[in-house]
């Protein structure tokens, strides 16, 4: 367990509380990656309610929640130690991105309050250039997609379920008919209109755009109208360009939040039912 960051003034200008951002952000990305067995070890179970943190000296601690009511920063999600056990390893660690993620924004936001607009667009500009945590880990999990034949190179999003069609960008995750298990591989993309889950028994499709994915039945897309379309733009890319990539990320949000929730219940009756 990293020891905890000594207390700085906070941070008040945008590249000032950019910099903090990435701090924090690249101490948990470590955390769940190349320290995730020391990390995984220290959530433990049988302890108490225990918050990982990320320092802007780029440390990461695993430790108890503040005492101070109300803390002088947003607190991280509590008790992430509890449903260790209740589910996969895997679905553990991303339930906990995407908890890390929105700590990030909050504390961001919470050092931003008193920027004006113009400030607070710029910042958001800077943080939204990075992969989020959830992000990260999840190029982590899929770093085997490189090796495996995919033409990262091309630019059609389409997806089909047959192997000599499969397509990436940006090692992104697309519908792959491989011989292994995609439910299992691709859990982590979610449908941009409705946050489902992947199923390799449906129909998705990519936008070139803002490089989400969606079940070709909620955008009206089947896979023989796709064979015609050359470069995709879903509904909110068509619809306005003028649609800034805050709304977009917002989207995606609430898709993982969505999403977080839905995990933390399963975790629960798993957990519940040993």
């Amino acid at each position: 367990m990293e020891m905890a960051a000594p207390v700085s003034p906070a941070p008040r200008t945008v590249e000032d509380i950019f910099k903090d951002f990435a701090a924090r952000r690249a101490a948990l990305v470590r955390a769940l990656t190349v320290d995730v067995d020391e990390f995984y070890g220290f959530c433990d179970p049988e302890k108490e309610n225990l918050c990982l943190y990320g320092h802007p000296n780029g440390r990461w601690e695993v430790a108890l929640p503040a005492e101070e009511v109300p803390p002088e920063l947003p607190e991280p999600a509590l008790g992430i130690n509890f449903a260790r056990d209740g589910m996969h390893r895997r679905d553990w660690l991303s339930l906990v991105a995407v908890h890390s993620d929105s700590w990030l924004l909050s504390v961001a936001f919470f050092f931003g309050a008193r920027l004006n607009g113009n400030e607070r667009k710029r910042l958001f500009s800077l943080i939204n250039d990075h992969p989020t945590v959830l992000e990260a880990l999840s190029d982590r999990k899929h770093g085997r997609d490189n090796k495996s034949g995919i033409d990262n190179g091309n630019k059609s999003r389409h997806s089909a379920k047959r192997a000599n069609d499969v397509q990436t960008k940006n090692s992104r995750p697309a519908v792959v008919d491989d011989g292994y298990d995609d439910d299992e591989e691709h859990s982590e993309t979610l449908c941009g209109t409705c946050g489902g889950r992947y199923n390799s028994n449906e129909f998705w499709i990519g936008c070139d755009i803002c490089e989400r994915w969606f079940h070709g039945k909620c955008v009206r897309i089947t896979p023989a109208k796709a064979d015609h379309i050359k470069h995709y733009k879903c509904p909110d890319c068509s619809s306005s360009k003028k649609s800034s990539s805050m709304l977009v990320f917002l989207t995606q949000a609430m898709i993982k939040i969505t999403v977080s929730i839905r995990k933390v219940l399963e975790g629960n009756r798993r957990f519940e039912g040993y």
